[in-house]
């Protein structure tokens, strides 16, 4: 994706449907994905420096293996959040 597009997408609406919807740009959030086999950090890369250099920000590579896709998540930013045991975000009848 072109620095053009990517500064787009930095908006912080695009995390959730109901904030995003009717943006020009793709909605990020899909609520939950099974964590399998689990997320690794990446060294630096070509990509990483790149975007760095162009945006002037940090950016960070991660490979997140999910019950539903295996990707590589290019990122200036990340929120962590430690939840409790039996912690339920929603609920689908």
């Amino acid at each position: 994706m072109p620095e053009e597009i990517w500064r787009v997408f930095l908006d912080d609406r695009l995390i959730d449907q109901e904030t995003g919807a009717e943006l020009d740009g793709y909605v990020w959030g899909v609520m939950w994905h099974c964590l399998y086999s689990g997320a690794k950090i990446l060294p630096e890369s070509e990509a990483t420096r790149r975007w760095s250099k162009a945006l002037g920000i940090d950016f960070h590579e991660v490979r997140i293996e999910t019950n539903a896709h295996d990707l590589i998540l290019r990122f200036s930013g990340l929120q962590v959040s430690e939840v409790q045991v039996g912690y339920v975000p929603f609920v689908v009848e």
